[in-house]
């Protein structure tokens, strides 16, 4: 089941690509309109797609793929923009894009389990180790509110929001343990943290009033177009919407590295907050970029990833869902374009919440990536070769003139060591600890 659900998401994402419908890469959504007003050429736009979104599904989508046995969205998206533009723009290119596109993504799932099989025979299947990569990540991802306004509102608010999180985290990991009855009900700490955390930063954004006539309202009348163009492509990006909510449920794709490794956690709850929360920061990216070049995201804000981690093992449930949830954001882009003008502060937050997460995702990464190293390196009696190994890595990525993107390095810098100790171990040079 999993590789029809695999092989349908590959297969009309690639479509949606080819006919310039949508595609996930949020910067190569603005060249894609210069195609079709005959600005560059069809050969121009591949190459494009290829240069901006390869080294993200090399360097990036796979190697969190690998980590968690859950493939990341980008390992398929990316690709599927790649593929869509490369075939032709003509009814056989839909074909061919359709087709390969479908073969991609079963070749990702079979790939990865075949990966997963491999870890296995090694001298030292390090996979275990592996997973402590993302250790830190919901406990550290609890904080990206307050980050994300201090970064809009400054140092101040963003100090109360950060206090009163941590506060709301020792106040859950004490008391957020109780019975109903016979119940017993443990309420996530992190989770409600974050959630404390998001209600304050969305109060501070919801105080920004807007003054003037904002752009946004201009934009709608201006690109009408555009929505129209969008609009009318509504079947598929439904399907699409469904398919991604049904492979979330099935835990097949996830939609970002935070909820992906909660996810391979079994913490399916926190990954449905967490792929929640990063969603409310896509909205004004994803309707702002739509209106303005008629091409939408085969995702949309992402919270077709929320709903499959919310429903996650009803597949069924979770299809007709993510169904909804596109439909109703096609629907909506207007009313959260003037939304926006009303409250200009949460279209600001939006950015925010972006960058936030990454500086978030990147120490919490950095650091389970040094506690993985270190636990593989303990493993054959090397404390601390782990540790310099991850930091070296680290270092040395940023000095290079194509460097891996800097959340992914940890990740990546551990599957290396782990390669390496095989290699030693395999080789005689080094042996596990009894």
């Amino acid at each position: 089941m999993k590789y029809i659900v695999i092989a349908l998401i590959g297969g009309l994402a690639s479509i949606l690509a080819n006919r310039g419908i949508a595609v996930f890469n949020d910067g190569f959504r603005a060249i894609v309109p210069q195609y079709y007003d005959g600005s560059i050429s069809r050969k121009e736009l591949a190459t494009m797609s290829f240069a901006i979104s390869f080294g993200l599904v090399i360097g990036f989508g796979i190697p969190t793929s690998i980590a968690a046995s859950i493939l990341l969205i980008h390992s398929v998206l990316l690709a599927t923009d790649i593929i869509g533009t490369w075939s032709p723009d003509s009814k056989l290119g839909i074909i061919i894009s359709g087709a390969v596109g479908a073969v991609y993504g079963i070749a990702l799932v079979a790939g990865l389990d075949f990966i997963v099989s491999l870890f296995s025979s090694l001298p030292y299947n390090f996979l275990n180790e592996l997973g402590s990569v993302s250790a830190y990540v919901m406990v550290a991802f609890a904080i990206f509110p307050s980050i994300a306004t201090g970064l809009q509102h400054g140092f101040k608010q963003g100090l109360i929001v950060g206090v009163i999180t941590v506060l709301s985290y020792f106040f859950f990991k004490k008391f957020g343990v109780f019975a109903i009855g016979d119940v017993s009900v443990t309420l996530s700490a992190e989770g409600m943290a974050m959630l404390v955390g998001t209600v304050l930063m969305l109060f501070f954004a919801t105080r920004v009033k807007g003054n003037e006539e904002s752009s946004n309202t201009e934009l709608v009348n201006v690109f009408e177009e555009k929505i129209a163009k969008i609009r009318k492509n509504w079947p598929l990006l439904t399907v699409m919407g469904a398919l991604l909510a049904c492979g979330t449920s099935m835990v097949i794709v996830a939609g970002d590295p935070i909820s992906l490794a909660l996810a391979a956690d079994g913490s399916f709850s926190e990954a449905a907050l967490a792929a929640f929360a990063r969603a409310i920061g896509f909205i004004p990216l994803v309707f702002t970029t739509a209106i303005v070049t008629g091409v939408y995201a085969p995702a949309g804000c992402t919270f077709v990833f929320a709903a499959g981690l919310f429903l996650h093992g009803q597949p069924l449930l979770a299809l007709i869902a993510g169904a909804v949830i596109m439909i109703v954001e096609l629907l909506l882009i207007n009313v959260f374009a003037k939304a926006m003008d009303r409250f200009p502060g949460v279209k600001e937050m939006g950015e925010h919440i972006r960058t936030s997460m990454n500086k978030v995702l990147e120490l919490a990464l950095l650091g389970g990536a040094i506690t993985a190293a270190e636990a593989m390196a303990g493993m054959f009696g090397l404390t601390g070769v782990g540790a310099m190994f991850v930091i070296a890595c680290v270092l040395i990525n940023r000095m290079s003139s194509k460097p891996i993107v800097e959340m992914a390095i940890g990740p990546v810098a551990c599957i290396l060591f782990g390669i390496v100790l095989n290699i030693l171990a395999f080789l005689q040079i080094i042996t596990l600890v009894a």
